[in-house]
C-alpha cells in the first residue's frame, strides 16, 4: 500500500527564544528537520514525504530535501494558519487509498521501529495513535479548586498520528474547529474510532533551548550502537 508521511514544520518556535524557527536549528551539525525527515525516507524505501513549511522558509526546506538520501521522494508546500489547515493542505498532496502518517517536524528522534509499528496499526486497525504513560502526579485546576487524577489513567499523545487515507481524508473535510488540536480529535470528530498505540519516551517535541543538548545526547548515542 502506498505510504505517505505529512511532516508539519510550520511553526515559528516562539518558546525557543530564537529567530529561526527550531525545525532549521542544528543539532550535531544538521538541522532538527533533516534528523525527521531521514527517518521516514529509510524506514520505508517507498515511503513518500510531503514536507509543509512557513512560506518564508520554502527555500531552506528544498535545501534540506538536497541534503536528504532521497530528495526524489520529497514534496514541499507551504502551512496553513493552524496547524488543522497546515495537515489539510498537506493531506491535498496525498493520495487514496493509502496509509498517511502525520508527523511534528521537531519529533526528530522518531524511530523507524515506531514508524513501522504505526503503520503495520493502521493497516489493521485503521489508525495508530503513539503515546507514552505520564510518570508526572497531575491536578486539574478549576478556579480556584484543584483535585488530583489518576496518572495511570492518563497518556501523553505522540506523533506520528497514522491512519488509513479513507478515513483521514474524509475527516480533514470537516469545518476547523478549535478544539481540533490534533489529528485523532479531528478524526474522532467525523465519527470514527481512533486506536492507540505503543510511543516511545525519546520521541521527544523540541521546544525548549534545554531539549537541544538532550536530543544531541541521544544521537550522538545512537551512532556509537
Amino acid at each position: 500500500m502506498k505510504k505517505f508521511a505529512v511532516i508539519v514544520a510550520g511553526g515559528s518556535g516562539t518558546r525557543m527564544g530564537s529567530k529561526v524557527p527550531k525545525q532549521f536549528l542544528l543539532l550535531n551539525g544538521q538541522p532538527v528537520l533533516l534528523y525527521t525527515v531521514e527517518a521516514f525516507l529509510s524506514a520505508y524505501p517507498d515511503m513518500e514525504v510531503i514536507l509543509v513549511l512557513p512560506s518564508s522558509y520554502m527555500e531552506q526546506g528544498a535545501e534540506i530535501a538536497r541534503q536528504s538520501s532521497d530528495s526524489a521522494r520529497i514534496s514541499i508546500t507551504t502551512g496553513g494558519e493552524t496547524r488543522f489547515h497546515s495537515v489539510r493542505k498537506g493531506l491535498s498532496l496525498a493520495t487514496h487509498p493509502s496509509i498517511i502518517l502525520v508527523h511534528d517536524g521537531v519529533r526528530c528522534l522518531v524511530t523507524q521501529k515506531l514508524i513501522r509499528s504505526c503503520y503495520e496499526q493502521a493497516v489493521e486497525k485503521g489508525s495508530a495513535i503513539p503515546c507514552i504513560a505520564v510518570p508526572d502526579s497531575i491536578r486539574i485546576i478549576n478556579g480556584d479548586k484543584h483535585q488530583s487524577v489518576d496518572r495511570a489513567k492518563l497518556r501523553a499523545i505522540q506523533t506520528p498520528q497514522t491512519f488509513q487515507s479513507e478515513m483521514l481524508l474524509k475527516s480533514f473535510e470537516l469545518p476547523y474547529s478549535e478544539r481540533f488540536t490534533d489529528e485523532a480529535t479531528v478524526v474522532e470528530a467525523a465519527g470514527y474510532e481512533v486506536f492507540l498505540a505503543a510511543g516511545e519516551k525519546e520521541n521527544i517535541k523540541i521546544t525548549l533551548p534545554a531539549d537541544i543538548p538532550v536530543a544531541e545526547q541521544v544521537l550522538k548515542a545512537r551512532s556509537t550502537l
